[in-house]
């Protein structure tokens, strides 16, 4: 096994290991709870990468967990690597394709889809009939429990009770509206919804399906509200993104995708798409709409005044802004350590050039001299323009510096011996100023009048059309 192959498996044994200890790690599970389910995941017989399948005690549990909290993902990973000792008779990715196949198919004996998997050129491997019976036992696939669970395999209502506990989030296409240019297109509304409350606590509207606005609803949702317990979303683009998981394992919010195919267990957020099909969109004028600003103030409009303020039959005739007010108490406000701006930071890996530059979204950048030729961590706001990022420079973890946009004409006047000293030279365009920071209570604590972005300077746009007026 060479050293790619190795930090794969690594990385494997990590994932494995958070998909364990994640849904501990709520704060919104009581310790009765808790305890249950450790006991709960004691009992069941995982399949480990590169280790096959075994048990885990209570006890290395809350040792993963302990470390989970301390020190996030990086806290779970294997200390040293462990070999298999083992030879089978399929390959570790021949079993999990003929199990998988199973599942999907249990009508099907064993045999009878190994031999389709093999006509098919999916599986190499002869492996005899008494190895086959063993690998779907240890598996617990034997025929007559396959046929069990697809008999019992069925939708369940299910229901938290504390706010922020769960929330539901997906997108939706909604009506075709001018664009800046006048262009038709669709207006993509994403919305986050409670499901203990049926509150939605962040919406807005877009052009596109991007993961920024998802992680702007996240964002919005903590500063406004408190801790999220879980995030329930399906397998779209918008939710899948690595910079996405990144930022929500370091917050230590639970990621939960449902099923493919299966829409139903998001069902509080699909029936809140079809209340606003048939009381918002459906008495719409679209045509009198002048863009997705006019839109976003006739949905909060409706939003505020109407949905949140009508009897839900799922909460026993109360109103969500009812149901949220009485067990607010019950939120777990969010850290007041935790600096959302810097959370939310997006990073990207770099090898720097020889002459210490770095390009970024088609951007060129430059960087201390100390570091050329060498691999670094850059860290940046995503809502601002390239030309106006401030980049944190990390080298293993520490801050070394900034990096500033490459001012061709300065560097002609800086020493060669002199360049691994800060050039003082302004720049074309000043970097963004962090905003003041501002109360959820100022903005109402609206689904989506939250500002996560600061908005543009335009003074120096106004100062030049008052000097043309005077003229």
């Amino acid at each position: 096994m060479n050293d790619k192959e190795r930090e794969r498996q690594i990385e494997e044994v990590t994932e494995f290991r958070f998909q364990i200890v994640a849904e501990l790690a709520n704060p919104y599970l009581s310790s009765a709870e808790r305890k249950r389910l450790i006991g709960q995941k004691a009992s069941i017989e995982y399949d480990v990468p590169g280790s096959g399948r075994r048990r885990f005690s209570e006890g290395c549990i809350l040792k993963w967990l302990a470390r989970f909290r301390i020190h996030g993902k990086d806290g779970l990973r294997p200390r040293s690597r462990r070999d298999s000792g083992s030879c089978r008779s399929l390959s570790r990715e021949e079993a999990a394709l003929l199990i998988n196949h199973l599942e999907a198919e249990p009508s099907l004996t064993a045999i009878a889809m190994l031999r389709r998997l093999q006509a098919a050129d999916l599986i190499r491997s002869t492996p005899s009939s008494s190895s086959l019976s063993r690998l779907i036992r240890s598996a617990g696939m034997d025929r007559t429990r396959r046929l069990r669970m697809q008999s019992q395999n069925k939708n369940l209502k299910f229901d938290f009770f504390t706010p922020l506990e769960c929330v539901q989030a997906d997108a939706m296409y909604s009506v075709k509206i001018p664009d800046e240019k006048g262009k038709l297109r669709f207006a993509i509304l994403i919305a986050f919804i409670d499901d203990a409350t049926r509150r939605v606590l962040f919406a807005g509207f877009s052009f596109s399906e991007s993961s920024l606005t998802f992680e702007a609803g996240i964002r919005h949702i903590l500063a406004a509200h408190g801790r999220i317990g879980r995030l329930y979303v399906d397998n779209g683009s918008t939710f899948v993104g690595t910079q996405t998981q990144r930022i929500l394992a370091t917050l230590g919010i639970i990621l939960v995708h449902s099923r493919p195919g299966r829409p139903q267990g998001r069902g509080k957020v699909e029936r809140f798409f079809r209340t606003t099909r048939e009381q918002f969109f459906s008495p719409l004028e679209v045509k009198t709409l002048r863009g997705i600003e006019d839109l976003d103030r006739r949905f909060h409009s409706w939003l505020e005044s109407e949905y949140h303020r009508t009897p839900h039959r799922g909460l026993e005739k109360q109103t969500p802004l009812e149901a949220w007010v009485e067990k607010a108490h019950l939120i777990i406000p969010l850290d007041p350590a935790v600096n959302l701006e810097e959370a939310f930071l997006h990073e990207a890996s770099r090898r720097v050039h020889k002459d210490s530059t770095i390009t970024l979204e088609g951007s060129l950048f430059e960087v201390p001299s100390i570091v050329a030729g060498e691999r670094i961590t850059v860290r940046y706001n995503p809502h601002v323009s390239p030309g106006r990022r401030r980049l944190q420079i990390l080298k293993d973890g520490q801050f070394i510096g900034e990096a500033r946009l490459v001012d061709s004409y300065a560097n002609t006047r800086v020493r060669r011996n002199d360049m691994n000293k800060q050039i003082e030279i302004a720049d074309s365009e000043p970097a963004e100023e962090p905003s003041p920071p501002r109360r959820p209570i100022d903005n109402s604590l609206s689904a989506s009048r939250f500002d996560v972005v600061p908005p543009a300077d335009d003074s120096e746009d106004q100062d030049h059309a008052h000097q043309e007026t005077d003229r």
